[in-house]
C-alpha cells in the first residue's frame, strides 16, 4: 500500500510542476558545496543574497582556502551560524586543495570528511553539483513523509530508508526537490495549505483530521 500510494503522490506532484529545481544559485560543484553549506537551519532565499559578492571575492576554492575565517564571516554575517559557517567553508576548502587536487570529490565518503558536511549535505552535493540520483531528507521531507504516510519516524536517515524502499532510485533527485517545495510552500510547519493541497486525497493526516 505504501508503495502505491507513492507513486501516486509524486505523479500528482510532478503533473503541477514536472521538473522540480533547487531554489539555491550555484554554477558548479565549488559554489553547490558553499551554498548548500550556508543553507543549513537558512532560507535559500537569504543565501541567494549573500552568494553574490561571496563568490566574486572567493571565486575559487582555492581563494576560499586561503582566507581567514574573519574575512569569511564579514561577507555572510547575515546568515544563521555564520561564525561556525565561515569556519567550515574555510577547512573545507583547505581539505579539498590539500586533499583532492583542488576538486570538490564526486563521491559520499569524500564529500562526508570535509569540515561542516553532513550525511544531506553531502547527498544535495552529489545530487546537485553531479547529476547523482540521492535523497537528501531535509525537515520539510521528514515532515511531509510522516504527515502523508501516518509514520511516526524520528530521525531524518529513518525517513530516508523508508523513501528509498517505496521509490525507485531513478526518481530519488526530483523526488527530493519536490518534497522539499511542497513542505516549503503548502505542507508547512505552521498553518499547512490542505484546502489548496494536490495530494490532501493521500495524505494520512488530512484524512483522519477530516473522517
Amino acid at each position: 500500500m505504501d508503495r502505491e500510494k507513492a507513486q501516486m503522490v509524486l505523479t500528482e506532484l510532478l503533473s503541477e510542476n514536472p521538473n522540480p529545481e533547487s531554489e539555491l544559485h550555484f554554477t558548479n560543484p565549488y559554489e553547490t558545496l558553499v551554498a548548500v553549506i550556508l543553507s543549513a537551519q537558512c532560507l535559500d532565499k537569504r543565501v541567494n543574497m549573500v552568494t553574490p559578492k561571496l563568490f566574486e571575492r572567493f571565486k575559487f576554492v582555492e581563494d576560499m582556502a586561503n582566507a581567514s575565517v574573519e574575512e569569511v564571516e564579514e561577507y555572510i554575517k547575515s546568515i544563521n551560524f555564520y561564525h561556525n559557517k565561515a569556519r567550515f567553508l574555510v577547512n573545507s576548502a583547505k581539505k579539498i586543495v590539500n586533499d583532492f587536487g583542488g576538486v570538490v570529490p564526486s563521491n559520499f565518503n569524500d564529500l562526508m570528511s570535509l569540515d561542516g558536511v553532513s550525511r544531506k549535505t553531502a547527498q544535495v552535493v552529489l545530487m546537485e553539483a553531479f547529476n547523482i540520483n540521492a535523497l537528501p531528507v531535509d525537515t520539510h521531507i521528514h515532515r511531509v513523509t510522516n504527515k502523508i504516510f501516518g509514520k511516526n519516524f524520528k530521525t531524518p536517515l529513518e525517513t530516508e530508508n523508508f523513501l528509498r524502499s517505496v521509490y525507485d532510485e531513478n526518481c530519488f533527485s526530483k523526488l527530493h526537490r519536490i518534497l522539499v517545495l511542497h513542505g516549503r510552500y503548502n505542507c508547512k510547519a505552521k498553518n499547512p495549505d490542505c484546502k489548496n493541497c494536490r495530494i490532501k486525497m493521500y495524505c494520512n493526516a488530512f484524512n483522519e483530521t477530516n473522517k
